[in-house]
């Protein structure tokens, strides 16, 4: 599941895991999984952003 949360975030997923997912993955599940990793992304990014900007007022 989380392979296919990844893939499809970035827009890589392929038709038979889509077509597989769909037949048997529960979308409550695909949903809870995109939550938790937009969230992440957007963490990420803002840690990312906090460090870069910290490093270039040094």
């Amino acid at each position: 599941m989380i392979a296919s949360v990844v893939a499809a975030a970035f827009g890589v997923q392929s038709s038979a895991n889509r077509e597989r997912d769909f037949a048997f993955g529960s979308a409550k599940a695909y949903i809870i999984g995109g939550i938790i990793f937009t969230v992440l992304f957007v963490a990420a990014v803002i840690a990312v952003v906090n460090l870069v900007i910290k490093s270039a007022g040094t």
